[in-house]
C-alpha cells in the first residue's frame, strides 16, 4: 500500500466514524428530547415550546445523514429485477448508468436546495423562536451534495473497472 493509499484509507475511516457519530448524536438527541417532553407534559404539565419543531428538523437531519451513510457503500434502495438475467458486462454497464443517473438527480436536488436555502436566508425565515431557518436547512445541499459526490466516484470507479475487463474487482 502506497503512502497516498494509506492516507485515503485513513481519511475514509475518519469519514465513516464521523458519519456514524452524527447518526448516533442525532438519534440520541431525538430520543432524549422526546422522552423529556413526554415526562414534562405528563408529570409537570409543561414542556418546551420549541421541542416539536426541533424534533421535526432532527427527523430531516437523520434521514439525510442516513442517506449519506447508505451511499458510502452503495446500499440505497433499488429494484434489481434484471440483474439476474443480464450478462456480466451488460450488468456493469447498467450499474454505471444507474450511478450516473443517481449522481445527476442528486446534483439537481443539490442545486435547487442551495437556491432554497439562499431564498430562506434572504427572506429572514426564523425557526424555534429566533434561529435563522437557513442554518438547519443547510443539511439539504450538504447531504445531497455528498451523495452526488459519492455516486460520481462510483461512476468513475465503474468506468475504470469496466475498461479493465471482467477480472477487475
Amino acid at each position: 500500500m502506497t503512502s497516498s493509499e494509506n492516507i485515503f484509507s485513513r481519511l475514509e475511516k475518519v469519514g465513516r466514524a464521523g458519519e456514524d457519530a452524527v447518526l448516533v448524536i442525532i438519534l440520541g438527541s431525538m430520543i432524549l428530547l422526546a422522552a423529556a417532553q413526554i415526562v414534562m407534559r405528563n408529570m409537570f404539565n409543561f414542556g418546551f415550546i420549541w421541542s416539536d419543531e426541533v424534533l421535526r428538523m432532527l427527523v430531516l437531519w437523520i434521514a439525510l445523514a442516513g442517506a449519506v451513510s447508505a451511499s458510502r457503500s452503495d446500499k440505497h434502495i433499488n429494484v434489481a429485477v434484471l440483474d439476474r438475467f443480464l450478462p456480466e458486462k451488460l450488468r456493469k454497464a447498467v450499474k454505471i448508468l444507474l450511478h450516473l443517473f443517481t449522481a445527476g438527480i442528486c446534483g439537481v436536488v443539490t442545486w435547487h436546495s442551495v437556491k432554497f436555502v439562499q431564498t430562506s436566508r434572504e427572506f429572514g425565515d426564523l425557526l424555534m423562536g429566533g434561529v435563522p431557518a437557513w442554518l438547519p436547512q443547510l443539511i439539504l445541499p450538504l447531504g445531497f451534495g455528498l451523495i452526488c459526490y459519492r455516486y460520481s466516484l462510483f461512476v468513475i470507479e465503474g468506468l475504470v473497472g469496466f475498461n479493465k475487463g471482467p477480472s477487475a474487482r
